[in-house]
């Protein structure tokens, strides 16, 4: 069971604690004795504070290194018009690049080309194999943190994952949206599709959210309560999981993560 190859992404709405729920997923995966690469592909990469690594050790994202993009695509990002390898070799940087976390999570920050970087064709070319690489080739767990929004969508960076989770608050925005991602999902070919509710303040409320989600198609995984040491944790820049690992939070991640292992593997 742990030797198994296990391709998770996270998405959502801006705000919604996609991050927060990726980086606990990691760890908790760990802990039960998976081999977990994180991949850090939001265009705004902040999952190392919830996987509890050091800031001066993460390096700056893979997509902002124009020498690494240059070297492997043959193209200088930036540069209109150039010709660039659509397949370029990544099968070394997970391993060359990724940082070591707590609970032996090994994390890589990819990020995403920033609006304004001129022709991000080959950044978004190196970025594309990479994950592909990480998800279609390489045999650990991998839990994706994608960029918020729906662009990604539009790139396929999901395609081929065995679970896709969309983290969902208590709003109508954060609903529609997590309508919207599951079609696109289905297009990709992505056949698990959950939903975790997040920051529920209540059991009705759960239970109103979870009926919204159920008639449009989409599975309830679970639903996890507003926590207090959530917040009190992301004011001191630090891990969930290291902050208190019995909070509600942390226990209602543990139960998902029970889930995924009993249907995943």
């Amino acid at each position: 069971m742990v030797g198994r190859g296990l391709k998770i992404a996270v998405c959502g709405k801006g705000g919604v604690g996609k991050t927060l729920v990726a980086g606990t997923l990691a760890r908790l995966l760990a802990r039960r004795g998976f081999k977990v690469l994180a991949i850090d592909l939001d265009s705004n990469p902040n999952l190392y504070i919830t996987l509890g690594a050091r800031p001066e050790s993460v390096p700056r994202p893979v997509s902002d290194d124009e020498s690494l993009v240059e070297e492997r695509t043959g193209a200088r990002p930036g540069g209109w018009g150039a010709i660039f390898s659509l397949n370029p070799r990544v099968d070394d940087i997970p391993d060359r690049l990724s940082i070591p976390c707590p609970d032996g999570v090994r994390l890589l920050v990819v990020g995403m080309p920033r609006a304004g970087a001129g022709c991000m064709c080959p950044q978004n070319a190196l970025v594309r194999a990479l994950v592909d690489h990480a998800v279609l080739e390489r045999g650990e767990a991998i839990v994706v943190d994608m960029e918020a929004g729906l662009e990604h969508f539009g790139r396929a960076t999901a395609r081929g994952v065995d679970l896709l989770l969309v983290v969902v608050e208590p709003t109508r925005k954060s609903l529609e949206h997590a309508k919207r991602s599951y079609e696109y999902a289905r297009e990709l070919g992505i056949r698990r599709v959950w939903v975790v509710l997040n920051k529920v303040t209540s059991d009705g409320e759960a239970a109103e959210l979870s009926a919204v989600a159920r008639g449009a198609g989409m599975e309830v995984a679970v639903a996890i309560p507003f926590d207090v040491d959530v917040v009190r944790a992301e004011k001191l820049g630090v891990s969930i999981v290291d902050y208190n690992s019995s909070s509600p939070f942390v226990k209602s991640v543990e139960r998902l993560c029970d889930a995924i292992v009993e249907n995943l593997t």
